[in-house]
């Protein structure tokens, strides 16, 4: 039997303040995430985010909080069940959290529980960033690391541009496309403090250094996040045979005033509504299970926004979640 360990980032037990900021301190607490020195690291979580940003959280947890709780928590695990039917009895699939429940602890040792002869790790971020896709290996082979019988472990790659989640992509958006009939579609992803991306650069010479260095596939772009939305972006377009014209790469999520990577979601949006672009269709490719940051930050601020200056349809794709070729792919990746 063979364990498989797929790894969402998170959610709070609960919408509630005191539950969102017991999230957000263990969350942005990891070094990988705020990468700034300990103390300071500290002072900002504990004196400054938690304290004044856990209600306004909690109030937007709150506008996407279903019956059955967390819709990322759930999409997870609507996932997993549908890829342990797929695999079969030779495999079992767990599902841990990189912060909140159920823990990665708790995931490892259900699977060691059973009568497993290896584990096999999918973070599920398409793009690879050390502060998701790093923290959530470190963490787990910590874990595994720390066992007395620890089993032989197989962590698979991000899946950026793997075949099967660019079509799980085009399939989704494809009879919602037709009915919003966009001008233009915009791939907005998770952004990222730009000092983040110059650490994935191993020379140091090429990441943000000139305007198109993100269109080509080098050795030291290899682990750049902002290098594997872009060819997402573009190949889920050519998937779908939309002219790169009408589509747009761009961030959101950004936090604090040191500068992120560009070009902002929230910039980019009501330029194009002011230069005459009406319709617009969003993606949100880094994200594998509707979550606040696609139910809320695009599918009710963003389109508030739009709506009020002027768009006449403002239409945000749905996230992979447990659709039938997105469950197939996972199930091959694992295989």
């Amino acid at each position: 039997m063979i364990g498989l360990l797929l790894i969402n980032l998170g959610t709070p037990d609960k919408p509630t303040t005191s539950d969102v900021r017991r999230y957000l301190k263990e969350f942005l607490s990891d070094p990988r995430v705020i990468d700034i020195p300990s103390i300071p690291r500290w002072m900002l979580v504990n004196l400054i985010i938690a304290p004044f940003r856990s209600s306004k959280s909690a109030e937007a947890y709150q506008k996407i909080w279903t019956d059955r709780g967390s819709p990322l928590l759930s999409n997870t695990q609507d996932l997993a069940q549908k890829v342990q039917a797929e695999m079969g009895s030779h495999y079992v699939v767990e599902v841990g959290m990189r912060y909140g429940n159920p823990s990665i602890s708790s995931a490892i040792q259900k699977l060691i529980a059973k009568p497993i002869k290896e584990i096999r790790i999918l973070p599920l971020f398409p793009q690879y960033a050390s502060s998701s896709f790093g923290s959530a290996v470190e963490e787990a082979l910590r874990i595994l690391g720390s066992l007395w019988n620890t089993p032989p472990v197989k962590v698979l790659p991000a899946f950026f541009n793997d075949e099967g989640f660019i079509r799980s992509w085009a399939e989704v958006a494809e009879p919602i496309l037709k009915q919003s009939r966009p001008d233009h579609l915009v791939f907005s992803f998770h952004g990222l403090p730009e000092r983040q991306i110059f650490k994935s650069d191993p020379v140091g010479n090429h990441c943000l250094k000139f305007g198109e260095c993100c269109e080509q596939s080098v050795f030291q772009n290899h682990y750049c996040y902002r290098a594997q939305c872009f060819e997402t972006a573009r190949l889920i377009a050519k998937q779908l045979g939309a002219p790169s014209e009408i589509c747009s790469v761009t961030f959101q999520s950004r936090l604090g005033r040191t500068p992120w990577i560009k070009p902002y979601t929230d910039i980019v949006i009501p330029e194009l509504i002011q230069s005459g672009k009406k319709r617009i269709t969003v993606f949100s490719p880094s994200f594998v299970a509707d979550c606040l940051e696609t139910l809320e930050e695009i599918g009710i601020r963003a389109k508030e926004s739009a709506l009020a200056l002027g768009a006449e349809d403002f239409t945000l794709i749905p996230s992979l979640n447990s659709s039938p070729t997105w469950v197939k792919t996972v199930a091959s990746i694992l295989k």
